[in-house]
């Protein structure tokens, strides 16, 4: 069956287009459009930054992982579109020129295309913006100035691209054995007869696997046609986040409940990764190091599981059995996430080598509640100390029912050796990864004492 969108302003109709065809490569290879660059080829570097829009606007993604059929029924805009039709600048071209912000000029696509994209959405945030955009040569000085300078002007009309004029028809079953089904119904009917499928939301990490893995995927269904995976609700109870709702959106959510939750996601990634990447693939990937599982088991999700039409429901670490292995049987998928309403008392630390778009060598999540003075409760959850995200169990049970005082907590940090005994790896070594485990509950407590630290505070 045909896929249709929108490029450059232009309608574009495709035949039964291999699904397992990036953006990139189409765009470069078939279309000529040379400007969107391949650089690390796997997400990290923002040159092949593209610009899509659909009913919620538009986003920065990246094209290297972005597949042809996840842009049914969207508009692309590449740096080549940017531009209006007699060829003016658009401001963040015309800026990025004025304050010198291009040397080798390879980043400088990706750079304008991100910006343009905020720009459109009025984001003014420009570190994080630009986070997802590498730059060896110019530094990134110029190219700010560029982004601040361009802010002030008046967001271009050509860029309106008529979202009507491209249907989000049924894109269904086509010759390369792939599916867009357009709810979770039709995805649960064909996911019973096809358990061996590999199911794509985002890409964002199955694009590696096809771009530096170069495996064959076999059958393959396309989850972003199924808007009630998308929803999020909010009640007095619960909120409950559809299995499709992407990290970005998350993250907004998340500030208004758990804003140490949404702070610690602005380092998921990048802009263009949390655009596209998705709770439940985030969660069903079974990463011992995805940052969402230990903020999620922290509040105490509930995980909902969907086999044809049986639906079942686990707490969120129960899900996790061991390393590459979950308690999911064939054919069955994540539905949803849900968390109880509850006071804010999450604080999460994320580790790793780089502040920006880096893996956590370890990822720890604490949520104490107090009755006076007394713990009364404890979730603690960690990622990168086990195979698995992984509760801490005996570190919990050491601080329940004791008082909130210093000595408490350092009382407990020998029952970390009980719940972990984690891996050295490039990331870290075992006993660094314990030992900042146990210096993230004594963060906890000075945090609580007033004394709160922002790592990205300058003091001189």
């Amino acid at each position: 069956m045909s896929l249709r969108f929108l490029l450059n302003g232009q309608t574009v109709v495709l035949a039964d287009p291999p699904p397992m065809l990036t953006l990139l490569d189409w765009l470069r290879e078939t279309r000529g459009l040379s400007g969107t660059k391949e650089g690390c080829n796997e997400g990290d570097c923002g040159a092949c930054t593209v610009m899509v829009t659909d009913a919620d606007g538009a986003k920065p993604l990246n094209a290297c992982i972005l597949l042809l059929p996840q842009l049914h029924g969207k508009a692309v805009r590449t740096v080549e579109g940017l531009a209006a039709p007699d060829g003016t600048p658009h401001p963040v071209q015309q800026a990025l020129i004025d304050h010198h912000a291009s040397q080798c000029g390879f980043c400088t696509p990706g750079f304008a295309v991100s910006m343009a994209t905020a720009h459109r959405a009025g984001d003014t945030d420009h570190d994080t913006v630009l986070a997802g955009n590498l730059c060896r040569c110019t530094g990134y000085a110029p190219i700010i100035r560029a982004a601040q300078a361009a802010a002030v002007a008046p967001v271009p009309d050509w860029l309106d691209d008529p979202l009507a004029d491209v249907p989000a028809l049924e894109w269904g079953t086509c010759a390369a054995n792939a599916i867009r089904p357009t709810s979770a119904d039709a995805l649960a009917a064909w996911y019973v007869q096809n358990p061996q499928a590999t199911l794509i939301a985002g890409a964002t990490d199955v694009g590696l696997w096809i771009t530096k893995g170069l495996r064959d995927l076999g059958p393959v269904a396309f989850l972003n046609g199924c808007a009630d995976l998308r929803g999020i609700t909010v009640d007095a109870g619960e909120i409950r986040l559809g299995a499709c709702v992407s990290i970005a959106e998350m993250l907004e959510l998340m500030r208004a409940h758990h804003p140490h939750f949404a702070a610690m996601l602005t380092r998921f990634g990048s802009a263009q990764v949390r655009a596209a990447a998705t709770v439940g693939g985030n969660i069903a990937n079974g990463s011992p190091i995805g940052d969402s599982p230990p903020a999620l088991i922290a509040l105490g999700a509930t995980l909902h599981l969907r086999k044809g039409d049986t639906r079942r429901s686990l707490p969120l670490e129960d899900f996790f059995v061991e390393y590459g292995k979950q308690d999911r049987t064939s054919g069955e998928f994540v539905e949803a996430v849900t968390i109880p309403r509850q006071a804010d008392t999450l604080r999460c630390y994320k580790l790793s080598k780089r502040r920006e778009q880096d893996i956590s060598a370890l990822c720890g999540c604490f949520n104490l509640g107090l009755e006076g003075d007394v713990i009364a409760t404890a979730r603690i959850a960690f990622g990168g100390m086990a195979g698995i995200p992984k509760r801490a169990r005996a570190v919990e049970a050491a601080l329940i029912g004791q008082p909130w005082a210093e000595a408490t907590l350092r009382a407990a940090l020998p029952a970390f050796a009980e719940d972990f005994q984690p891996m050295s790896d490039m990331r870290a070594s075992a006993a660094y990864r314990l030992q900042t485990a146990q210096n993230m509950l004594l963060r906890l407590w000075h945090e609580g004492a007033a004394y709160a630290t922002d790592i990205d505070a300058v003091t001189p």
